[in-house]
């Protein structure tokens, strides 16, 4: 995992992670806003971009690494931590893991309900597909599923090509499998919980069991909105409700 640091590191640090098949540039607008007041700090996951060549593992690993950072590099604790999609579900085992590592948390998109049969499906289809992945067509429309801006298609391009197939079936296999642990109850985070209104119904799902499980928690669902579409299409939306939920401690959206 390779950690991307700007703004001065006296500022309180946010850390953005990033979702599957992207990279720390899906975070830039909003890095922008916030690395003159902040010590912004953009996670890039094994497998994924820059860090291509390394093996992506599981969430629990990756929460892991990133726990290992915070303690190493941040003294134990930062201010605020947002993730999206699987960064948005090692953000959850993050939480479960260490209850007071951050004050504010922003889950945005977290699949935390299993999906039944993703284990049978996934190495199969990825020996059988993977070459397609490969191909600028079908990056097209991957990354039109992933909600990636037309300005961002070349540089999403350039790093799936870059993502091995190993870690394309264990990132599958982590995020599809992966359970949420009742652990995450103790966290002491202020946290809102994000999850667009055209998202399908286990991500819904998932958003409400948070909703249920984390006492100090909000649940915004975007309207009319897709997956992870709120950061990555609409970055000063989700600026606005990171910055409510820091002013306000504790924010509440209809």
């Amino acid at each position: 995992m390779i950690f991307k640091e700007i703004g001065d590191k006296k500022y309180p640090t946010i850390i953005f992670l990033h979702g599957g098949g992207l990279s720390d540039w899906s975070w830039k607008v909003i890095v922008d806003k916030f690395s003159d007041k902040y010590n912004v700090v953009t996670p890039i996951i094994d497998g994924h971009g820059e860090d291509g060549g390394e093996k992506f593992i599981s969430i629990d690993d990756s929460a892991s690494k990133l726990i290992d950072y915070i303690e190493k590099e941040k003294s134990g604790k930062v201010f605020a931590i947002g993730g999206l999609s699987i960064g948005a579900q090692i953000l959850c085992e993050v939480l479960s893991q260490r209850p007071h590592i951050t004050d504010y948390a922003i889950i945005e998109s977290a699949l935390v309900v299993p999906i039944k049969g993703i284990t049978a499906l996934t190495v199969p289809t990825y020996q059988l597909c993977y070459g397609l992945l490969k191909k600028r067509w079908f990056a097209k429309m991957q990354a039109q599923t992933l909600c990636v801006p037309d300005e961002l298609f070349e540089t999403y391009y350039r790093d799936s090509l870059n993502i091995t197939k190993q870690s394309l079936i264990n990132i599958t296999l982590s995020n599809g499998n992966y359970l949420l642990k009742n652990a995450i109850a103790n966290t002491t985070a202020k946290v809102l919980i994000i999850v667009g209104e055209k998202e399908i119904g286990v991500m819904k799902k998932s958003a409400k069991l948070l909703h249920t499980t984390l006492k100090e928690s909000s649940l915004y669902i975007a309207p009319k909105l897709k997956h992870g579409e709120l950061s990555l299409v609409y970055p000063n939306q989700y600026i606005e409700k990171l910055e409510t939920l820091i002013s306000n401690g504790h924010a509440h959206y209809a």
